[in-house]
């Protein structure tokens, strides 16, 4: 019996200590793959992928590099969505941030090896430029449940903030029950100082994350359109959901169009997670959300996200957590535990 699944792929932040190997460990069988990932990086005068996968030493300095992380999440996630059980009907492609460039090529909008050019390239852009940075705060309760008025609030002050001389801060994704917000030192130093520190840890800042989603990156987005042509994009062979929730169709896509939004807007614009994630339930009704590895850590924010709009009853942390135990909705590839479930 076939299980249709919404396929969606993680942003930056995702390949930490745990995953050093990830490549190794569940895909040595596409060494193919990862030779033509490999030449590009030669080519560009950088470390192959597979040796940083393969490295013996993880250091979030290096790992979390916009140049070193994205090129590893690419192959890893990828990789997952081509291991997927026979039985598994992907009906639909999404992802966080970063992700979108690997739903494209998930989804067969970008070929393996342009989808590697694309990540591989605004990666280092990202990281060459280094523009501000970003900030993750929650506005859910601890129950999972989203508080609107919270979340107002919160948005009324960074926008209070942005309109300070020199401080730049605005919403970067809108992430299950977490904002995450991104700007100059000055606009998330003074957001740092208005807000009470919640579980310990938030605010928290991301190392080696630019403003991403924001106008600050426009001169990422610009120099990205000049070395990345729109002739790299064809009809996706399922659907797309993109930073805006809005799907593209496979045979009715306008791939300048899908170009100009890919380098444009997805990239100096908020991306909304969340709707990406309802709009995905509401359109193609899944047997199953699958997450693609490296990593667990989208999981939480695509289970908030379901939560939110009461899908199928869920509503709350615990409600979730039965359903999980009863009829899992939701797998993580990059959980050992939960992996077997989706893959051959």
């Amino acid at each position: 019996m076939t299980r249709t699944a919404v396929l969606i792929c993680p942003g930056r932040g995702t390949y930490n200590k745990a995953e050093l190997g990830y490549l190794h460990r569940y895909h040595a069988d596409k060494a193919a793959l990862f030779a033509g990932f490999d030449a590009q990086r030669r080519d560009a005068g950088q470390e192959e992928v597979t040796a940083l996968d393969g490295a013996t030493r993880f250091s979030v300095s290096k790992y979390s590099r916009g140049d070193i992380a994205s090129p590893l999440i690419y192959a890893s996630a990828l990789a997952d969505a081509q291991s997927l059980a026979e039985d598994i009907e992907v009906v639909a492609v999404t992802g966080n941030s970063m992700g979108w460039y690997i739903a494209l090529s998930a989804a067969g909008a970008l070929s393996a090896t342009d989808g590697f050019r694309v990540v591989n390239t605004m990666g280092t852009l990202m990281q060459e430029q280094l523009i501000g940075g970003q900030l993750v705060y929650p506005f859910a309760g601890p129950d999972w449940q989203s508080d609107p008025v919270r979340k107002a609030q919160l948005l009324a002050l960074a926008a209070e903030i942005n309109a300070r001389e020199g401080h730049d801060l605005a919403l970067s994704i809108d992430l299950g029950g977490l904002l995450v917000l991104a700007g100059n030192e000055a606009g998330l130093a003074a957001f740092e100082a208005a807000v009470p520190v919640v579980e310990d840890r938030f605010p928290m800042r991301l190392a080696n994350h630019a403003a991403f989603h924001t106008a600050l990156q426009a001169p990422v987005a610009a120099e990205g359109r000049k070395r990345l042509g729109a002739d790299l994009f064809t009809q996706p062979e399922v659907p797309l959901i993109d930073g805006r929730g809005q799907i593209w169709w496979p045979g009715a896509t306008d791939t300048q169009v899908l170009w100009d939004y890919t380098l444009g807007h997805q990239v100096v614009e908020p991306y909304d997670f969340t709707r990406a994630v309802q709009n995905a339930a509401y359109e193609f009704a899944p047997d199953l959300f699958i997450v693609t590895g490296p990593g667990t850590t989208l999981g939480g924010a695509v289970a908030q996200s379901l939560v939110h709009c009461g899908w199928q009853g869920i509503s709350g942390k615990e409600a979730f957590k039965l359903r999980q135990a009863e009829d899992p909705l939701l797998v993580s590839m990059g959980d050992e535990a939960q992996r077997g479930f989706v893959t051959a």
